[in-house]
């Protein structure tokens, strides 16, 4: 009883606000992701608004079951009901409504569902060990979640469509910095799928760019935006730390790479880039930045705690400072960082002396 009163004299402050929605988050994410597997949303989209009947018709859940999911959406306030139908929120209409777009959030909530969230189960007994003790639901003896996904090819392909579609949401802060209007061919390390590199192209009609990333993500790049641009977008498969960097490039670009690793292999791959460029050649570091007293971003901290629990077992969404004093270290000058960048990112620069 005590402890009730001493909540209820704190029911306006925001930090208990949170809380609560945080501990029946898990649950709430599921329904979302759930009403945007069966497509929901897109059913809704554009519509006057549609009954419980109707949206039973289009996606075969049985009635009691519907109204439960219905109603956990309509808490997080994504579906509304007005008169008795349903309607979609404008944000959900923005986000989730076109789900056959690579950028749509359904591709980043089946990724996050079916690969980061069930890894968290695990976070006291990961953060314990020091290592990514989760990795041990994927099989296969690689240290990280990327080897082992080259095993699991429809896995690997939902992981990838997430990371695309994140990207995505992002990617238009990057590629319309000035600093793309001085280099002519960048290579675009551990670029994924070249859904970056596409649009850096697109954007930039006198550039090209050399994806470089593992042979099975290689893969994936055949049949991505990059495919429409080959011309200017050629992809080498290889392994970013025990393979040379493909030469020629007077730019290298990491994009949300680098914060997966630890100082030790951040200090290796930029070195790799120095080794790489011509004098007078940029590097670009894209990805996350936390705070500098590191105590905000949600996104950072979901990051930071997927890579320690499951991918690496190290990494983080690491301050601008630390990457300008790697940068500064590995023997770039002119660093500097632009901050403030959506979802969390900043953009990190250096020049070859």
């Amino acid at each position: 009883m005590k402890n009730a009163v001493h909540e209820d004299a704190h029911e306006d402050d925001p930090v208990l606000e949170r809380f609560h929605f945080l501990v029946n988050a898990p649950a709430l994410f599921n329904a979302v992701t759930t009403a945007a597997e069966l497509r929901i949303f897109a059913f809704l989209s554009g519509s006057p608004g549609a009954s419980a009947a109707e949206i039973r018709s289009f996606c075969g859940l049985p009635a009691h079951q519907l109204r439960v999911l219905l109603q956990a959406v309509c808490t997080t306030g994504l579906l509304e009901r007005r008169g008795g139908v349903y309607h979609n929120s404008s944000v959900a209409e923005e986000l989730l409504a076109a789900d056959e777009e690579p950028d749509s959030w359904s591709h980043i909530l089946t990724g996050w569902k079916e690969v980061y969230y069930p890894a968290f189960a695990d976070m006291t007994a990961a953060l314990r060990a020091g290592t990514n003790t989760a990795l041990s639901a994927h099989p296969g003896d690689e240290p990280t979640l990327y080897g082992r996904l080259a095993r699991n090819p429809p896995l690997e392909e939902v992981f990838h469509r997430a990371m695309t579609a994140f990207t995505l949401r992002s990617v238009d802060a990057l590629i319309g910095q000035p600093v793309f209007e001085d280099v002519r061919h960048v290579l675009d390390v551990g670029g994924g799928d070249g859904s970056t590199s596409a649009r850096l192209v697109a954007r930039h009609p006198r550039l090209r760019t050399t994806v470089f990333d593992m042979p099975s993500v290689s893969r994936l790049a055949s049949g991505a935006e990059a495919g429409a641009r080959s011309e200017r977008v050629s992809v080498v498969p290889g392994d970013m730390f025990t393979d040379p960097f493909p030469e020629g490039p007077d730019a290298v670009l990491f994009s949300h790479v680098l914060e997966i690793f630890d100082e030790e292999a951040i200090l290796l791959l930029l070195k790799k880039a120095y080794d790489a460029l011509p004098v007078g050649g940029r590097v670009m570091v894209y990805g996350y930045n936390v705070s500098d007293d590191e105590t905000d971003g949600v996104f950072g901290a979901r990051l930071g705690l997927y890579f320690n629990v499951l991918a690496s077992g190290r990494g983080m969404a690491y301050p601008a400072r630390d990457y300008e004093r790697w940068l500064t270290e590995a023997g770039f000058g002119e660093v500097g960082t632009v901050p403030g960048l959506p979802y969390e990112h900043g953009l990190s620069l250096g020049v070859k002396r």
